[in-house]
């Protein structure tokens, strides 16, 4: 059953990338908890390290538990293959590695986690890259951001913490009319309500630790790429398009055709950046997504209809679900997310910063953490949380300001959700 394309996804998520355990017959795919694997002889393992055959070598490069997931993954987003790695944030780190150089940029999307404009903002400077970031509704804004030494557009489908829907194909048509790839976090959507690659993304990035994991037990990262960037057709490349000095000249795109990247990210990245996923984390994450579609449908029903009732609550200013029908994002939501608009939206409070602080401390079943996805309905204050590190007019440009509370809608049931909302809004409002 490794060999899934022409099965439909609930199928897939409990099927691509896995077979029968060859050596016990296990049906679950095994926990191969091992640093390395031992060579049939000198010239298998020759071959293995000169990129001539695949294999595995160690474990900071592949690993059997984590192929599967890699492939699940890549079948799921319909991508030609993928590396998985320790985090959502090695996962970008990853992405943007084979692409760029000193003095290049990315242009990305004002609306991302506080946590990737920070480390966009900041971070990334240390490498001497750099970031401009754009308004995404606005692709002529976009396109007049791209220079000669931009080397990719990133956005996030659905936008953290503001749930909004970004129309990937009218951006994948700014980045294809420069020669750039689109980088799309698919986290809040996941593949099951949304597939970049199909609406013109080069690359898809997740950090598994959310909802394709589900639980929230593990971390990961994961890329994703869609095989069909011509790295060749410009100079702009050079990890993918020219010699590699590590690997006596040779030129990835070249010896690897549309797996070029995915074997550089393997090759280069793993082997040097060492962001590596332990098979523990692998193998939670392959038991999540077996459930993938019945949660996601699930957190759906539930954000809806939370959604629309702290719309019609008079202590409530605004929310932000693109699935409400008076959301500004709702027709775009029917194009790039037919399955709904995830579990993730953020609402403002009247009483602003202070009232938000008291909401959140007097919430019941709704859990204080710094993480989305989970089957348990989540909350946090973003301004003081996190997008704290970021302006106040960037947490406003990215929708967390500080009246606004980041809610992730769980698969608990939806009036009991309420309720909690309406006991603590009343103490936090009085």
């Amino acid at each position: 059953m490794a060999d899934t394309p022409n099965l439909r996804f609930d199928t897939q998520q409990i099927h691509a990338g896995a077979t029968p355990d060859p050596a016990t017959g296990a049906r679950q795919t095994p926990i191969y908890q091992t640093t390395a694997y031992v060579f049939r002889d000198a010239d298998h393992a020759a071959a293995l390290f000169n990129l001539q055959e695949v294999g595995y070598i160690y474990s900071r490069l592949t690993n059997p538990t984590n192929a599967v997931l890699q492939e699940r993954i890549a079948t799921l987003e319909g991508g030609i293959g993928a590396v998985c790695c320790s985090s959502g944030h090695a996962a970008q780190i990853m992405a943007l590695f084979p692409l760029m150089g000193p003095g290049k940029n990315i242009v990305a999307s004002t609306r991302l986690y506080g946590g990737t404009v920070t480390q966009f903002s900041h971070t990334i400077k240390r490498f001497g890259w750099s970031c401009k970031f754009v308004d995404f509704d606005d692709p002529q804004a976009v396109a007049d951001a791209i220079d000669d030494d931009t080397r990719a557009v990133f956005g996030e489908a659905i936008a953290n913490p503001g749930g909004y829907i970004m129309d990937v194909r009218a951006i994948a048509d700014v980045a294809d009319a420069a020669g750039i790839p689109l980088i799309i976090d698919n986290t809040s959507a996941t593949p099951y309500l949304c597939r970049p690659i199909e609406h013109g993304a080069t690359l898809v990035v997740h950090s598994t630790t959310k909802y394709l994991t589900g639980n929230g037990t593990v971390m990961g990262g994961c890329v994703v790429d869609s095989g069909k960037f011509d790295w060749s057709a410009n100079d702009k490349f050079p990890s993918l398009s020219q010699p590699e000095e590590a690997y006596h000249g040779m030129k990835f795109h070249e010896t690897f055709g549309a797996m070029a990247f995915t074997f550089h990210s393997i090759a280069i990245g793993l082997r040097d950046l060492g962001m590596t996923m332990n098979p523990q984390a692998a193998h939670y994450t392959l038991m999540g997504i077996e459930t993938l579609s019945l949660r996601m449908d699930r957190h759906v029903q539930n954000a809806v209809k939370v959604a629309e009732w702290l719309e019609q609550d008079d202590r409530v200013d605004y929310v932000t679900y693109a699935g409400l029908k008076s959301s500004p994002y709702y027709e775009r939501m029917q194009k790039v997310c037919p399955k709904g608009a995830g579990g993730l939206f953020t609402f403002a409070v009247k009483g602003g910063y202070d009232a938000c602080v008291k909401l959140v401390n007097e919430l019941k079943i709704f859990s204080h953490v710094a993480n989305l996805g989970d089957t348990r309905s989540l909350v946090i204050h973003s301004a003081s949380t996190t997008h704290r590190q970021l302006t106040e007019e960037q947490q406003e440009a990215a929708g967390a300001g500080p009246s606004v509370l980041r809610l992730s809608i769980g698969t608990e049931d939806a009036d009991d959700l309420i309720a909690d909302l309406d006991q603590a809004l009343t103490k936090a409002t009085a």
